[in-house]
């Protein structure tokens, strides 16, 4: 069809004077074909909203599509204008020529971009659109792949103006046979950044001042860029008040002065800090504030741990949720104070060079445990609630908000521990008696069973708080089990942990069947067999022997006193056995 339309074009009459016939005609006609593959000239006859019509002679016409310009044609191309295509194919069965704008230019643009790959120069484009994944680029005609990745150094939330803009960019990938190039941008940021951030680093010192701009913030600080590199600032160096977090002070896009407090050459980290740039308020702490002193100040903030307390401007002192109360433990801070309250407080120390006051708010007030010692005495019976119940007792309410603990083996005779708590529930109103008063530790040792007389302890031969001797007979991992007095085949098993007062000492296997052992009856378990304690007996004899032989004043040893003690007791235990029989 190509063929024949070729042939009308010429005068046959003129041609065949020649001496030349037709089949050598259209044989040297074929050399003036244009081929598939090539690059050909072809003239713009029409031009649509959406695409133009291309003249590449001999008769054939193709269509490109306006989008298969380069973006740099599309508002400049007219009707008449001669523009090279690429001929991609020539179909005579449909008269169909198809051809293409973008690919020709690719193919002129493809050598120069191919050296240039190769050479690892830059090349120049602009971004025009946008694609899954990324942005593609017009090199000069040839389009080009942009990963998203690859716009910049750091992820760029609007790319609006980096659109249509000639600027430079670096090759990373050609495949000639699909037609792919992929280019980076970033690939140029970074390597003229390179260059900034080495001419930045070596100018910076530990001391210099420096300006900034707010870049990213976290929990533990912020980062500032300072042109090339970015520094560190952390949040306890944004302020001389207390920051919690440091968004508090700061903002993205913050321009800031800071100062270089410190640089690591090698890794290159800088650390920054803005309050080094300000009076230190701390300077004058160690003259201002002394032990005992009484101040006001306002709760700024409220942890598990306690509460921070602004004394004066950059100057917080902590007031340990120990030393909220003299009656309040184990609860949460924020039970006792709120952020912004006015309080009274006691300066308790002051470490200026760790930039520290410890507070105190209980001793704003009168010491409860000191009048409740001064009236109450051991042995006196008193009535409480029971305020909390854990595993391992009660705590009751004496008075005041003051608490005493009834261990759960002070609770009952008749009852187990667990089955003696069982028989309490929060709010019960109880008379206990005071076994033991510790101001000091503010501590109470409280009991209910000791109320009722031991019926167990009247019917035995064992008497409460009695010291006896015992023989072994038999070994545990739970303890040791002897011998009792009380019914044939009575057994008595002395728990590991009463095995010695010295915790290394309280191994079973130390002990031996047939062993005699002296222990302190305790008390009495459900069975009406004794509980027994060397611990106990170890403990009572110490303090004996130290009230009787010697002082923390006297001089005498520890072992020397102990020794007397022991010699004591083992002839008087001699003689108590030497009785029986």
């Amino acid at each position: 069809m190509a063929k024949a339309r070729f042939v009308e074009q010429f005068d046959f009459d003129n041609e065949f004077s020649t001496g030349e016939n037709f089949s050598e005609l259209l044989e040297n006609s074929e050399g003036i074909m244009p081929k598939e593959g090539s690059v050909v000239k072809g003239r713009i006859i029409s031009l649509r909203d959406d695409f133009a019509i291309v003249d590449i002679g001999f008769k054939n016409e193709g269509i490109i599509s306006v989008k298969d310009f380069p973006p740099s044609e599309r508002e400049r191309v007219a009707e008449g204008d001669t523009i090279d295509v690429f001929l991609e194919k020539i179909d005579n069965s449909k008269a169909e020529t198809i051809i293409s704008r973008e690919r020709a230019v690719r193919e002129e643009n493809w050598e120069k971009l191919e050296e240039k790959f190769e050479n690892g120069e830059q090349v120049e484009g602009s971004i025009f659109s946008r694609v899954k994944g990324g942005f593609t680029v017009d090199l000069d005609g040839t389009v080009a792949f942009l990963p998203g990745s690859q716009v910049d150094v750091r992820p760029v939330k609007n790319v609006d103006p980096l659109m249509d803009i000639r600027q430079p960019f670096i090759i990373l990938k050609m495949d000639r046979r699909r037609g792919n190039i992929v280019v980076s941008r970033r690939a140029i940021l970074e390597e003229s950044l390179s260059v900034e951030r080495d001419k930045v680093l070596a100018s910076i010192q530990e001391g210099v001042t420096l300006d900034g701009v707010v870049k990213n913030i976290t929990d533990y600080g912020a980062f500032v860029d300072l042109g090339a590199v970015d520094g560190l600032l952390h949040v306890t160096d944004i302020s001389w008040k207390r920051i919690n977090h440091p968004s508090e002070a700061l903002n993205v896009g913050d321009d800031v002065k800071v100062k270089v407090i410190k640089f690591d050459q090698r890794s290159g980290r800088i650390s920054l800090g803005m309050k080094q740039l300000e009076h230190n308020p701390w300077q004058e702490a160690a003259g201002k504030y002394q032990e005992g002193q009484r101040l006001k100040g306002k709760i700024s903030s409220v942890t598990d741990y306690g509460a921070f307390v602004t004394l004066d401007d950059g100057i917080e002192g902590l007031i340990h949720v120990s030393e909220m109360s003299w009656t309040r433990k184990n609860i949460h801070p924020n039970k006792v104070v709120n952020e912004g309250d006015e309080v009274d407080v006691v300066v308790l120390s002051v470490e200026v060079d760790k930039e520290r006051l410890s507070l105190g708010m209980k001793q704003c007030t009168e010491n409860p445990w000191t009048g409740f010692a001064a009236k109450v005495k051991r042995g006196d019976i008193m009535d409480g609630v029971v305020e909390n119940i854990t595993d391992f007792g009660l705590f009751v309410n004496l008075q005041s908000d003051i608490e005493g603990l009834v261990h759960a083996s002070d609770i009952s005779y008749d009852l187990g521990e667990a089955d003696a708590l069982k028989s309490y529930k929060t709010g019960d109103k109880v008379k206990v008696k005071i076994l033991e008063i510790d101001s000091d530790k503010e501590r109470i040792s409280l009991g209910i069973k000791q109320l009722e007389s031991d019926s167990r302890a009247d019917n035995s031969s064992y008497k409460r708080d009695g010291a006896y001797t015992f023989t072994v007979k038999a070994i545990s991992d739970k303890g040791v089990t002897v011998e009792i007095e009380d019914g044939e085949g009575q057994d008595a098993l002395i728990k590991k942990s009463d095995l010695s007062k010295d915790r290394v000492e309280c191994r079973p296997e130390r002990f031996s069947v047939g062993d005699r052992v002296d222990a302190k009856v305790v008390g009495f378990d459900g069975k009406g067999l004794p509980r027994l304690s060397i611990k106990a007996l170890e403990t009572e004899e110490e303090k004996k022997a130290i009230a009787q032989f010697g002082s923390a004043d006297s001089g005498a040893s520890l072992g020397g006193i102990l020794g007397v003690a022991l010699e004591q007791a083992q002839a008087e235990a001699k003689a108590n056995e030497k009785n029986k029989k």
